[in-house]
C-alpha cells in the first residue's frame, strides 16, 4: 500500500512555480539550440531588415517620397550647399554648429550654366566656363612650370562611383586633354604603380573613384596644390544609386572628403561642382543650423 502511494505521489504534477522556473532557465540557457522554425523566422527577419536598410540607403538621395530630382543648375548655390552639408552631416552622424556652418560660403559651390545639360558630353564646356579666361593655361597646357605647376597636381578632380562612369566623363573632357593627358584614378584594370608613374608628369585633369584617389593622395603621388574644382558625379545608375548613396563607395567618399578636402573648402580654396540631378525639397525645410 505504501509503495502504491509513492507511485501516486510521483505522478502528481510539480508545483507551478517549479515548472516556470525550469522553463525560464531553459529559455535563458545560452547553449540551447533554437528550434528550426524560430531559426527560419530569424533568417527572414534579418533578410527583411537588410532589405529595408538597402532601400533606405538607396532613397537617401531622395529624402521624401514626393521629392523629385532636378538638375543642380536649377537651384541657387545656397540650396546646393545646403544639400551637400545635410548629406555630410547625415552620413557622418554630425550636427554642425551655427559657427561651423558660417565658415561655408555659397562660393564653395560652382554654379553651372542653366542653358546646358549636365551629361558627360558637355562637361568640357562647363569647365571652360568655370575657369574663365585662364582655361587654356590651366586645363590645356602640357608643360611643367617650376614653382607654379608641380607634377601630379590636377586643377580639376572628377569623382565618380565607378570606373566606367569615370571614363564616360573623361570622354566629355577629351577636347581639353590633347596636349596634357588626363589621369585615370580607379582600381579596375589599373595598377597603382602605373598611376604613380603617370602622376610624375603634369596633370591638369584627373578622374577616378574615392578609394583609389585617397590611396594615391596618402602615398604623396597625387597632389592638391593646384586643385580648384571637384566635380562630384551625381549621376544615378540603373539601380538608382549615386556617389552619395551607393553603399561602401559613399563611405569612401566622405572619408576622402574629411581627410583631404574639408579644410580646403572651409578656407575657400576649393569649389564643389554637383554634376547631375539632386533633390533638395526636404533640405529647404530642415535647414542647416544647429546651435550648440
Amino acid at each position: 500500500m505504501a509503495a502504491g502511494q509513492k507511485r501516486v505521489v510521483s505522478k502528481q504534477k510539480r508545483p507551478r512555480e517549479e515548472e516556470e522556473e525550469e522553463k525560464s532557465t531553459t529559455f535563458n540557457n545560452p547553449n540551447t539550440i533554437p528550434l528550426g522554425g524560430k531559426k527560419t523566422n530569424d533568417k527572414k527577419n534579418n533578410k527583411k531588415n537588410k532589405n529595408n536598410k538597402q532601400k533606405q540607403d538607396k532613397n537617401d538621395n531622395n529624402p521624401t517620397s514626393v521629392t523629385s530630382l532636378v538638375p543642380s543648375s536649377s537651384l541657387p548655390a545656397s540650396e546646393q550647399l545646403t544639400f551637400f552639408l545635410n548629406r555630410f552631416q547625415s552620413a557622418n552622424g554630425l550636427k554642425l554648429s551655427s559657427l561651423e556652418l558660417e565658415s561655408f560660403k555659397d562660393t564653395c559651390i560652382l554654379e553651372l550654366s542653366q542653358d546646358l545639360d549636365q551629361d558627360a558630353g558637355v562637361l568640357s564646356t562647363h569647365m571652360k566656363d568655370a575657369f574663365g579666361t585662364s582655361w587654356k593655361e590651366e586645363l590645356v597646357e602640357g608643360k611643367l612650370l617650376e614653382g607654379t605647376v608641380d607634377p601630379g597636381n590636377p586643377a580639376i578632380l572628377v569623382i565618380s562611383a565607378s570606373a566606367i562612369r569615370s571614363l564616360e566623363l573623361l570622354r566629355g573632357l577629351r577636347s581639353l586633354t590633347v596636349d596634357c593627358r588626363a589621369a585615370k584614378l580607379f582600381a579596375k584594370h589599373m595598377k597603382v604603380e602605373d598611376q604613380v608613374s603617370m602622376l610624375k608628369s603634369r596633370v591638369n585633369i584627373a578622374s577616378g573613384t574615392p578609394s583609389r584617389i585617397k590611396k594615391l593622395i596618402d602615398m604623396d603621388a597625387l597632389g592638391l596644390s593646384r586643385l580648384s574644382v571637384i566635380v562630384m558625379d551625381m549621376h544615378t545608375d540603373a539601380k538608382g544609386y549615386s556617389l552619395l548613396t551607393l553603399p561602401q563607395v559613399s563611405d569612401e567618399f566622405w572619408d576622402l572628403y574629411k581627410s583631404h578636402f574639408h579644410h580646403l573648402m572651409v578656407q575657400g580654396d576649393l569649389r564643389i561642382c554637383l554634376y547631375g540631378p539632386i533633390s533638395c525639397a526636404s533640405d529647404k525645410k530642415s535647414a542647416v543650423t544647429h546651435d550648440e
